[in-house]
């Protein structure tokens, strides 16, 4: 797929297809946090009825998995009407994501650990959303400026195919999107981690911490 390529544009013109005289079509939007889920919702959430699927296996430490899921449901709850934004959580499966990073435990974080834990994340929610008979699957993971939104849509391109599930493109950071979502988190006053949510990037992050207060001395 080529880097070039207006993926929000793409995803305007999806949604410019729909018929506005018919119901809203259902979408599975996989979230990994409320705060990367806020700015989504409010856009997705005027053309869709949302299911806000929560699989991230990649958060290994329990008690973070559950922050994370208790602020998604919270943020929902207090702006949404249950008739419009759904909340669906799977089992926690540290397991699967610790099996798929073996041998990459030494990447650079957004190397190919991190196109596996995408690809790990978005099947799941692609399987889902096929066996549930939504019209639509997507993930928040783009609104990130750290992921890699080339990626992100690709693999969801290779899924719609292999799971017979519509795609919808996204680059959820266009369009101020990101900093809209930060402007959301601080209204509903959402829980901001300071890592993606994998034991790596924890350790990533504290090593770029260090080095940066070292710097400064």
């Amino acid at each position: 797929m080529q880097n070039n390529v207006n993926f929000y544009r793409k995803m305007e013109e999806q949604i410019q297809a729909l018929k506005p005289d018919t119901s809203k079509k259902r979408l599975l939007l996989h979230c990994c946090c409320a705060p990367c889920s806020s700015h989504c919702l409010e856009l997705l959430s005027r053309y869709f009825d949302i299911t806000a699927y929560f699989y991230n296996p990649n958060i290994v430490d329990e008690q973070e998995f559950n922050k994370r899921f208790s602020e998604l449901k919270r943020f929902v709850n207090e702006v949404y009407e249950e008739s419009a934004v759904k909340v669906q959580s799977e089992a926690h499966e540290s397991e699967k994501f610790l099996e798929m990073a073996k041998g990459k435990e030494n990447l650079p974080e957004g190397g190919a650990r991190c196109y596996d834990c995408y690809r790990l994340r978005m099947e799941k929610s692609a399987q889902y959303a096929s066996l549930h008979n939504y019209d639509y699957f997507t993930t928040t993971l783009s609104i990130s400026p750290h992921k890699n939104a080339v990626w992100i849509n690709e693999i969801g391109e290779t899924l719609s195919g292999l799971y017979q599930i519509p795609f919808l493109y996204s680059d959820f950071k266009k369009r101020d999107g990101y900093r809209h979502s930060i402007e959301l988190s601080a209204k509903y006053h959402l829980y901001r981690q300071n890592f993606c949510g994998c034991e790596f990037s924890r350790r990533d992050g504290v090593q770029t911490e260090k080095t940066a207060s070292v710097s400064e001395k």
